[in-house]
């Protein structure tokens, strides 16, 4: 039985889809939780991580040959909490509205599974382009899911997205959705919604083949 040769589009899909880091890997889901009372929040964190995802990767991959086995992890993590401090260094100058919203969860990202997952799991054995490609899918796949997550949020609690209000005056805010307890019930329903909709997809490419 031969492996399925790994392309640039498969590996980058896979993060979005398949290996969702959220939605089918239920990875990060403290972050997803602080970061998502608002749309504009989740799309920032995203970002961020995104950041992190694709620049420890890369280097991760290039150094892959040159880390011994038995300091790998605390040099993943060394070159991991370097591109956090980056974004966090850039959100301050340019965003510190943001910066000031998200807090803690940025100098965080650096204990972040996702992405020491990744590193260890696919950058640390695969090619640099494959590597770039697996960081921006995964990337992509978390911001898409932070921002889904946290315009729901948003909506049933202040009635806006993107700080943009999509009701009259008369709308009445749930609170609880913009509270911890809110944003796991509204993160259980989207990920049993999400799988749901992903498992049928999956069955019909199944009995196609």
């Amino acid at each position: 039985m031969h492996e399925k040769k790994l392309t640039m589009r498969g590996v980058f899909v896979n993060g979005i889809i398949n290996e969702n880091p959220i939605f089918r890997l239920v990875l990060g889901i403290c972050p997803t939780l602080a970061a998502t009372t608002s749309a504009t929040n989740g799309l920032g964190m995203g970002l961020a991580a995104s950041f992190v995802l694709l620049g420890s990767n890369i280097v991760i991959s290039l150094l892959r040959n040159l880390i011994p086995d038995k300091v790998r992890i605390p040099a993943f993590i060394v070159v991991i909490s370097t591109f956090v401090t980056i974004v966090q260094l850039l959100m301050q100058a340019f965003v510190p509205a943001l910066y000031d919203a998200l807090g803690l969860f940025i100098p965080l990202i650096v204990v972040n599974c996702i992405i020491l997952a990744r590193a260890e799991a696919f950058a640390s054995r695969n090619s640099l382009l494959l590597s770039a490609a697996d960081g921006l899918g995964m990337g992509m796949g978390f911001t898409i899911a932070l921002i889904i997550i946290g315009s729901i949020r948003e909506l049933l609690g202040s009635g806006t997205i993107f700080g943009t209000a999509l009701f009259g005056a008369s709308f009445e805010p749930m609170l609880l959705a913009v509270m911890a307890p809110g944003g796991f019930l509204i993160l259980g329903l989207v990920l049993g919604i999400v799988n749901a909709i992903t498992d049928r997809i999956n069955a019909r490419k199944g009995a196609k083949v």
